[in-house]
C-alpha cells in the first residue's frame, strides 16, 4: 500500500466511499488509486463478489481492506481475510491498522509463532475484523474460540499461494462455520486452474478485475538470466554484490542453503540476514524488520518470502536458485521494480536447466535475457584452500611434514600409534616379564 505505485487519473475523492474514509484517506496522504484499486473498489462497494488479478506490489491490500471497512460500518458484520504466510498475514494487518482505528475497529491476528495468550483474550473481545494463516484460525475454531456465524466478508488474499501450499482442505473447513450470506472477495497475482475450481466453488458470480494479464512481471524489472554452474554460483554472487550497491534480496531453495549462504555473505563483507521456516517468527520479524532498516543490506530467503516482503527499495532480486514450483518465479522477481521505482532480477541457471528458460519465457510472455559469464572472482573458500596447499608444498620442500591439527602426523613426539590409542579410551596392555 502506497502512495508512490503507479496510480490512475482518478482520486479516491471520485469513488463511492464515505466521508470519514475519504479524510482518512487524504491523512494518509493517498489520493490516486491504483489500477486494480480503481477497478474494484467500485464493484466490492456493491456487495459483489470479485476476483482481482494484479501484479504483487500494484496495491492488492487497500483494494479489498478499504470496502471490508466500509461494509462492517454500515452492517455491523464481521471480516475475514485468509492469507498464506505469518509475514503476509502481519503486513495486511499494518495496512488495516491504519484504517480501521480510525472507525473503532477491533483487529486481531491470528498466526502461529505468535502468543496464544494474546490471541484468546483477543477473539473474547468479539474483534471486527479477523486476519490470519489457515492452520492457526482452525486450531481457534477446533477449540470453539473462533466463532464465524456473524461473518459478512471473506477476504482470501495470494490464494494462488495458499493452494500450492497445501491450504485447501483447510480453507474448506474454515468457509464451512462461514455463512453462505456473505460478499466473497479473491485475489492472486495468477489464475491457474486451482482458483477458477475455488471461485466456483465459494463465490457467487464473481465479477473479475484484471490489471495486467496473469503471470506477467511489471515493465520496471529488468530480467536477466546467467548460465553457471552450481560450483560458480557463488563466486559470481560475489560479484553482483560488488556491482550493484543497493539493498539485495537473494532467494535459496532450500533452508539448509539460505543458512550457508548468509554465512558465505557476510565472510564477503556484507550485513546479511536470512529467513525461512527453521527460524522463529520473533527471528524471522526482526531479519525483515533490520532488512527494511537499513540494518542487513542483503536477505537470503527461502520461497516464504516469495510474496511475503513489502520493501519498496530493493535494487535487486537473485534466484540464486530457481524455485521448486516455477510459477514463483514471478512472484520471487516482483519483490523489486515496486514502488515505481526500476528494478533488476537475475537468475542462476545450471547448463542442466537450460529447457526451463523457455517454460519462464512462456510464463512472463516474454523473452528473457541470457548474458554471457563474466569473469569471476576466485572463491574466498578456495583461496584459503590454495594457501593451505602451497603452505603444505612450501614444507615439502625444505623436508618438513606438515602439521595438522587434531590429527596424527607419524614421527611427532608423543603421537605414536599406542599413545594415541591410550588417549582414545584404550586399555595400556600389561608388561610381560621374560
Amino acid at each position: 500500500m502506497s502512495q508512490h505505485v503507479p496510480t490512475v487519473d482518478g482520486r479516491f475523492t471520485d469513488l463511492a466511499i464515505s466521508p470519514k474514509m475519504q479524510e482518512r484517506l487524504a491523512y494518509l496522504k493517498f489520493i490516486n488509486p491504483t489500477p486494480i484499486q480503481a477497478k474494484a473498489i467500485p464493484i466490492a462497494l456493491e456487495g459483489k463478489d470479485v476476483i482481482g488479478i494484479a501484479q504483487t506490489g500494484t496495491g492488492k491490500t487497500l483494494a479489498f481492506v478499504l470496502p471490508m471497512i466500509e461494509h462492517i460500518a454500515r452492517t455491523k458484520k464481521q471480516g475475514l481475510i485468509i492469507l498464506p504466510t505469518r509475514e503476509l498475514a502481519a503486513q495486511v494487518d499494518e495496512v488495516l491498522q491504519k484504517l480501521a482505528n480510525a472507525f473503532g475497529l477491533r483487529r486481531t491476528l491470528l498466526i502461529g509463532g505468535a502468543a496464544m495468550g494474546r490471541q484468546i483474550a483477543e477473539l473474547r473481545s468479539n474483534p471486527h475484523v479477523i486476519v490470519g494463516t489457515p492452520g492457526r484460525m482452525n486450531d481457534h475454531i477446533q477449540e470453539g474460540r473462533l466463532k464465524l456465524h456473524n461473518v459478512g466478508v471473506v477476504v482470501l488474499d495470494e490464494a494462488d499461494r495458499m493452494l500450492d501450499m497445501g491450504f485447501a482442505p483447510q480453507i474448506k473447513k474454515i468457509l464451512q462455520h462461514v455463512p453462505r450470506e456473505r460478499q466473497t472477495m479473491l485475489f492472486s497475482a495468477t489464475m491457474p486452474g486451482g482458483i477458477v475450481s475455488l471461485a466456483q466453488a465459494y463465490m457467487k458470480l464473481p465479477v473479475r478485475v484484471e490489471v495486467a494479464q496473469a503471470g506477467t512481471v511489471s515493465e520496471r524489472v529488468n530480467q536477466e538470466l546467467f548460465i553457471v554452474s552450481q560450483d560458480q554460483k557463488l563466486q559470481l554472487l560475489d560479484k553482483l554484490l560488488k556491482e550493484y550497491s543497493g539493498t539485495v534480496l537473494v532467494f535459496s531453495r532450500t533452508k539448509h542453503g539460505a543458512k550457508k549462504m548468509c554465512r558465505a555473505i557476510r565472510n564477503m563483507d556484507h550485513s546479511a540476514a536470512e529467513i525461512h521456516s527453521n527460524l522463529s517468527l520473533a527471528q524471522r520479524r526482526r531479519a525483515l524488520e533490520g532488512f527494511k532498516a537499513g540494518k542487513y543490506r542483503v536477505l537470503v530467503a527461502t520461497d516464504i518470502a516469495s510474496r511475503g516482503i513489502d520493501v519498496t527499495n530493493i535494487e535487486l532480486v537473485v534466484n540464486f536458485d530457481l524455485p521448486d514450483n516455477l510459477d514463483d518465479y514471478v512472484h520471487r522477481v516482483g519483490r523489486t521494480g515496486r514502488a515505481g521505482k526500476t528494478g533488476h532480477a537475475i537468475s542462476f541457471i545450471t547448463p542442466s536447466q537450460r529447457s526451463k528458460i523457455r517454460i519462464l519465457e512462456r510464463m512472463v510472455r516474454d523473452s528473457l535475457k541470457v548474458s554471457p559469464l563474466p569473469e569471476l572472482p576466485p572463491h574466498r573458500a578456495a583461496l584459503q584452500n590454495q594457501h593451505a596447499a602451497d603452505a603444505e608444498a612450501s614444507f615439502r620442500e625444505r623436508g618438513r611434514r606438515p602439521f595438522r591439527r587434531g590429527g596424527y602426523t607419524p614421527g611427532r613426539r608423543g603421537h605414536s600409534p599406542s599413545r594415541q590409542a591410550n588417549r582414545s579410551g584404550g586399555r595400556r596392555q600389561p608388561r610381560v616379564h621374560s
